[in-house]
């Protein structure tokens, strides 16, 4: 057992050592201990040659990325980039001054080389090449991505909350997905975290600038000081000797970092593309043959002006008019190219399966709605149609599909329609500049508008002018605008057609969530117990009577329970009703705890009930068409009570009749909530208006 703990214990700490984490640190820990330790020559080659290589990978990486966010880690690499050089500094200067009398290979062979082979060993050369490449750093390279590093974190900033209302508008319209604007917001986050670490991460480079210069000054000066007076040599030499060195090392850390700061450029001045820097320039430049003749020619006119090198003039000028002639027949290749690929490619038929799918809900606007749905133009109907959304899956536990939005010409300027799987259900019309002035007393309403109906209830209303609200609402009148009229004209048709709307793919996002919550209830009862297609039908029974259906893990065990007894959706709806029935009262109890309902008399149910046939999988009811005709002239009096007292009507019925009286009265009165006394919670009150005989 002790073994095992043992052997175990030794992966983990193994396992822990090699990780990616663990490694970086290792090594940011490992340039810590440069800057005290002293290390040999050799090792400091090594690193040197290191830093140069690691400069190379980075300058070339920015290169090769298609957008700045795939080399999102720069900052910090260039923190550590800067780290090493700063300590290898550190490192050269202690040999530089502890051994720089020796000679110029004091420091290691690669600042040797730097200091006599690449500036021929002239120290006042090496001095001003040194200051040059420090200058071109600091003051071109590194200014200019510095600034373009603030301006890129605050526009990127500003520019945050435009992408994000894009995001929710392409969501709303359903042109991506939720993955997709969830995968985009992330992109978006990162942006402006990489551009803001940017800001930050440039300061280091012009940093590394300042103290290279003093470094240099540092190593001279110290150098001078031990050579002269603690090793006593002579000023010349110890000014040849140490300042090569110094040269050298400075020369040897400036390099990568001019690369470093390059590659900082590039990348900061990268656009998201779909192709890297070098094919980007090459179809951007090399597609303009007019610039590149001109310049040739410019260089042959300046080759025979006298006093100029004509030699070197003209080579340059015939090596850019050959680069000019290529691009010239490159581009007239291509263009013969596709003209033939046009004239020999047959009209092929459109395949079937190129056919767009329906929507399952559009919304088409005539023109002078388009901006209350263009987000840029201040329109507040997407995220209305989103919150809308939401609202309906809190309280339905129905995932409202995305509504499709499109301009019509056909329309009337103010006219929208709306489309069920293509076809239209409902149409209405809004005046922009305008309120709508809602009231339930059509005669009794005193002021000036345009008289009209609400969409989506059809109650009296009037619209008035944008400058009238005010004065109007001050009255005690309901006054809402137009993108709110049209959102509620969506709620009641999507409540309305919800069953309509929920199909197998549908019922299979439910489970599958709720499979996450309850794995194991779901995978004992769906779909080995209760198949989809009879958990659709039950739910969109419970749908079409706007039952709420969120709580679906009641409904698939109440089904699992009794499904053993029965495959009837009817009944299993009866069920489920049943377990469901808390939820049902207090959709239609009053504050008080009340619900008052109209009463079918025994005689009727009776008559009904004889005339239920029940199958495998659904019932029917076969009424007397002169009882039916009695029951709706009897109902239409008992709703007009309803109406007077302001209730809303409601018909109490037995378990076994209630699903068929809805069946029977549903194309008379769509409206009319059926409930059945097993679905009343027991705390609730019910009062009663009448009966119906």
């Amino acid at each position: 057992m002790a073994d095992a703990q043992g052997i175990t214990g030794r992966s983990t700490f193994m396992d822990s050592a090699t990780s990616n984490s663990a490694m970086i640190a290792m090594a940011v820990v490992a340039i810590l201990m440069v800057m005290i330790i002293p290390i040999p020559t050799f090792l400091l080659d090594i690193l040197l040659s290191l830093s140069l290589a690691l400069s190379i990978i980075i300058l070339l990486m920015s290169m090769y990325v298609l957008k700045p966010l795939q080399f999102s880690v720069f900052p910090s690499v260039l923190l550590i980039v800067t780290l090493l050089r700063l300590s290898l500094n550190v490192a050269s200067t202690r040999l530089i001054l502890l051994h720089g009398s020796e000679g110029t290979s004091a420091a290691g062979q690669v600042i040797q080389a730097f200091g006599t082979f690449v500036v021929g060993g002239n120290y006042v050369v090496g001095l001003i090449v040194f200051m040059v490449l420090v200058l071109i750093n600091f003051v071109v390279i590194t200014k200019g991505a510095t600034r373009v590093a603030e301006v890129s974190a605050r526009f990127t900033l500003d520019a945050m909350p435009g992408k994000q209302m894009s995001i929710d508008a392409d969501l709303n319209a359903g042109l991506i997905s939720d993955t997709d604007a969830r995968r985009r917001r992330i992109e978006i986050e990162q942006e402006a975290n990489f551009y803001g670490a940017m800001d930050g991460a440039s300061k280091f480079v012009r940093g590394d600038a300042v103290a290279g210069i003093l470094i240099v000054f540092v190593n001279i000066i110290g150098g001078l000081i031990i050579g002269v007076l603690q090793m006593g040599m002579p000023v010349v030499d110890a000014a040849r000797n140490y300042t090569l060195l110094t040269v050298g090392d400075g020369l040897v850390t400036q390099v990568p970092a001019l690369i470093v700061s390059t590659a900082a450029g590039i990348l900061v001045t990268r656009t998201a593309t779909a192709t890297e820097l070098g094919d980007e320039v090459k179809a951007q430049v090399f597609t303009q043959p007019r610039a590149i003749a001109t310049a040739a020619i410019l260089l042959f006119v300046f080759a025979l002006i006298p006093g100029m090198p004509k030699i070197s003039f003209l080579i340059v000028a015939a090596i850019i008019a050959f680069v000019a002639y290529r691009v010239v027949k490159s581009i007239a290749a291509k263009k013969l190219e596709e003209e033939t690929k046009e004239m020999e490619a047959p009209e092929a038929a459109e395949p079937v399966d190129a056919i767009a799918p329906l929507d399952a809900m559009g919304l088409e606007v005539g023109y002078a709605l388009i901006p209350m749905v263009d987000a840029s133009q201040g329109g507040e109907l997407l995220q209305r149609i989103k919150a809308l959304r939401r609202q309906l899956a809190n309280e339905m536990g129905f995932i409202m599909p995305a509504i499709h939005i499109r301009d019509n010409l056909k329309l009337k300027p103010d006219e929208y329609t709306v489309l069920l799987k293509g076809i239209e259900v409902a149409h209405g019309s809004v005046m922009m500049g305008h309120h709508l002035v809602i009231s339930t007393d059509e005669k009794n309403m005193k002021i000036k508008g345009i008289p009209t109906k609400e969409p989506a209830f059809g109650l009296p209303a009037m619209w008035v002018s944008d400058r009238d609200k005010d004065a109007i609402m001050a009255k005690g009148y309901v006054v809402v605008d137009p993108a709110t009229v049209m959102t509620t004209h969506l709620t009641e048709l999507t409540k309305t057609y919800a069953d309509e709307l929920m199909g197998r793919q549908e019922v299979q996002s439910l489970v599958d969530n709720l499979e996450q919550l309850y794995p194991r209830v779901v995978k004992e009862i769906v779909p080995k117990v209760i198949p989809i297609n009879l958990l659709l039908r039950v739910l969109q029974r419970l749908l079409r009577e706007r039952i709420s259906i969120r709580d679906l893990l009641t409904i698939i065990e109440t089904m699992g329970e009794y499904i053993a007894m029965t495959k009837n959706a009817d009944i299993l709806t009866g069920y489920v009703r049943q377990a469901l029935g808390r939820a049902i009262t207090k959709q239609y109890q009053d504050r008080e705890g009340n619900i008052t309902v109209m009463i079918m008399s025994p005689d009727i149910e009776d008559k009904i009930s004889r005339s239920i046939q029940h199958t495998e999988h659904e019932s029917f009811v076969s009424p007397d068409p002169n009882l039916v005709k009695k029951i709706v002239s009897n109902l239409q009096k008992m709703i007009s009570a309803f109406a007077a007292s302001g209730l809303q009507p409601i018909v109490l019925c037995s378990p076994n009749t209630r699903i068929h009286f809805r069946k029977i009265l549903e194309k008379f009165y769509p409206n009319l909530v059926f409930l059945a006394h097993n679905e009343i919670a027991r705390e609730a009150n019910i009062k009663s208006l009448g009966m119906v005989e």
